[in-house]
């Protein structure tokens, strides 16, 4: 039986999101979108591609949420996008009440889905998505540590001219200013970033990594990153449907790991069918930890303003 993943938002994000998974081939995709005839124009376009590529899935467009019965994964990208000068925060209020109603409005016609979350602020998000969802903190699951890490990736093979697949980066934290790249574990086939670059070029690359979003921001003018954050959801679709007990860092709900209780927070985590097998846990250096408690006070501050906005 074919799986069937609905992503919730068909604008640029939700509709790209799309596009990678139906060059994957690994499930039909609904879109569902407010906005009338856009979601329908975007899937019957991303349709009539697949033959071209020679990709046998369905893609269906629909403003109603009954399309989406039946769902193995929810992605909900739905919500405003920052515009330059606006943080992750800014957008807290809005789009609460987009994702809330996402997620009423398809947990009834969809009670075994896994949900990954997108909307920013993204841990903020995956929080209310998991209070207003009641299910277990497995099956709801923040995409951002993967899209972090790639953006640290390419900061670090545009400095070195080595392939981004001899490169692997680390960000945990929080989805926002305050995320942790973790130098100590990041390395170029095998050494250290911290041996590989001087301290100052290594710097510099930790801090456009924590501002990364915001560039592409301040670049677009009118909207913000879509094509890594969708690769980034769709690595994680398919390591759930492949149940492949993929290790990525994901906004996951803390149950004690790391120090922390009753917040999403970035962290390794291995992902398989049946959503968020584990955190991982590393040993971090004594900076690092610093890092990520001043990124997770970030975080519960967020999620307390969230409790002053919504009934959870």
């Amino acid at each position: 039986m074919t799986a069937k993943v609905s992503i919730i938002g068909a604008g640029m994000t939700g509709a790209t999101t799309a596009h990678w998974l139906a060059e994957r081939e690994i499930a039909d995709l609904v879109l569902v979108d407010v906005l009338e005839g856009m979601p329908q124009g975007k899937a019957l376009d991303l349709q009539e591609s697949l033959p071209i590529v020679g990709k046998d899935v369905t893609v269906v467009g629909s403003n109603d949420y009954t399309a989406t019965k039946g769902s193995d994964i929810v992605v909900i990208t739905a919500g405003i996008a920052r515009k330059p000068g606006m943080s992750r925060e800014d957008l807290l209020a809005t789009n609460a009440e987009i994702v809330r109603t996402a997620v009423q409005n398809t947990i009834q016609g969809s009670p075994d889905a896994i949900y990954i979350i997108l909307t920013n602020p993204l841990d903020t998000m995956a929080y209310l998505a998991l209070k207003t969802s009641k299910l277990p903190r497995e099956r709801v699951i923040g995409q951002a540590g993967i899209l972090d890490s790639a953006r640290m990736r390419a900061f670090v093979a545009m400095e070195t001219g080595v392939s981004v697949e001899n490169i692997s980066c680390y960000v945990l934290g929080g989805h926002g200013d305050e995320m942790v790249p973790l130098t100590s574990r990041s390395n170029i086939a095998g050494i250290s970033l911290r041996e590989y670059l001087p301290a100052d070029r290594l710097a510099a690359i930790v801090e456009r990594t924590r501002k990364g979003g915001g560039e592409i921001v301040s670049l677009l003018k009118t909207g913000s990153a879509y094509y890594a954050p969708a690769a980034a959801v769709a690595q994680m679709v398919e390591a759930i449907l492949k149940d492949k007990h993929l290790i990525v860092p994901a906004s996951a709900y803390m149950q004690g790991e790391y120090g922390l209780k009753d917040i999403y927070f970035g962290v390794p985590v291995q992902l398989g069918r049946k959503g968020m097998e584990k955190v991982i846990e590393y040993s971090l250096e004594a900076d690092e930890k610093a890092a990520l408690e001043k990124s997770a006070a970030a975080v519960k501050e967020s999620i307390q303003t969230l409790h002053t906005l919504v009934q959870l």
